[in-house]
């Protein structure tokens, strides 16, 4: 194991001085940029995250201009990042920076952490970045890199194990130049030390690598197995009338893709047939507000759309009807609206909504 913390935090530093990445949120202190970027690469590779955030900068580039926002538009400009709890979260810690804080971010770890959507992490980034506090960052990368130099072996989504490596990753940090080392970190977990196929041969610890001598650098960092995915069946009604409108809903409950707008939905518990989808109640009652032409099925293969805890079989139907009874969306104006990306991804691929 590598005894000389400082000797750790001095090799990482110099390699990132060397080899860091010229990204846009590193060219500034503004504790709204840092945390606006933090939010979105959470859980998101960088090169997915930056044209989100250069997006959301243009658009909103103070923390007042995105609390005045709709939380609507916020969505809309999410779409495609996933997790939109994100982003709601986001829209809630803007409002609440701007109205009661007068647009000024809290300034230290522990003031940090009573933001919503802020965690550990995040609290630790922005406090290191723009305040250069010496709070040490704990995320999938940083794990990665500790539990290999250090061959820890406590499984990272453990209570144990959150609390070992937070503490090691404390220990660790550079209290003169908290900013540049975590950022250090994070990179060198990122670009160097990855998942699968590490460059270890020519890895700046390789001399002292624990997981590297011991043949480990496969199996750490451990990971507590997750519990078994769940199966859903979407089937999603299409609705397309004869004045050019169809139906969207806004998903209003607690579960995936809350306040976001998908087709009507009827879910199953396998794939159904037409004459099986037309007995299932949630038909019964889309079914009674219109009057139908036709249905027919538009993929026989459903699209799988993977979630975290679940996996999503959708298949979309066409279903034509005479003029809706019930408000409708111009076929025309249904890009306006913010919706799942398995939504976007069809409304993008069907023909009539290209007209």
């Amino acid at each position: 194991m590598l005894e000389n913390t400082t000797f750790f935090s001095n090799k990482l530093i110099t390699w990132y001085l060397e080899n860091k990445r010229e990204l846009p949120w590193r060219k500034t202190k503004d504790p709204y940029r840092i945390w606006l970027s933090e939010i979105i690469l959470q859980q998101t590779r960088v090169a997915q995250g930056l044209p989100y955030y250069l997006a959301f900068i243009d658009t909103f580039p103070t923390v007042f201009d995105l609390a005045e926002a709709s939380q609507e538009k916020v969505l809309k400009l999410w779409q495609g990042l996933g997790y939109y709890s994100r982003a709601r979260n986001l829209h809630e810690t803007a409002k609440y920076v701007s109205e009661t804080l007068n647009g000024e971010f809290p300034t230290n770890y522990t003031a940090l952490l009573k933001l919503k959507g802020v965690g550990d992490y995040t609290a630790s980034a922005i406090a290191s970045i723009c305040f250069n506090q010496a709070a040490a960052v704990v995320d999938g990368n940083v794990y990665r890199v500790l539990a290999r130099v250090f061959g820890v072996a406590t499984p990272i989504n453990s209570t144990t194990g959150k609390k070992e490596f937070k503490k090691l990753a404390q220990q660790l940090i550079d209290v003169k130049q908290p900013r540049t080392y975590n950022q250090a970190l994070m990179e060198f977990g990122a670009r160097y030390c990855v998942p699968q196929n590490p460059k270890c041969e020519t890895c700046i610890f390789n001399d002292g690598c624990e997981a590297y001598k011991n043949e480990l650098v496969s199996t750490l960092p451990v990971k507590l197995k997750k519990s078994k995915i769940k199966k859903r069946y979407f089937n999603y009604m299409v609705v397309l009338s004869e004045d050019k409108k169809t139906i969207l809903n806004q998903r209003t409950g607690k579960g995936i893709w809350q306040q976001l707008y998908e087709f009507p939905l009827v879910e199953s518990k396998k794939e159904v047939s037409e004459n099986e989808l037309k007995k299932l109640p949630d038909f019964s009652t889309f079914s009674e507000e219109m009057d139908i032409d036709s249905i027919s099925l538009y993929n026989e293969i459903s699209v799988v759309h993977k979630l975290s805890h679940q996996h999503l079989f959708t298949r979309f139907w066409i279903v034509e009807v005479s003029p809706l009874r019930k408000k409708g969306v111009s076929l025309s104006e249904i890009e306006a609206y913010a919706v799942p990306v398995l939504i976007e991804n069809f409304i993008s691929n069907f023909s009539v909504f290209k007209n």
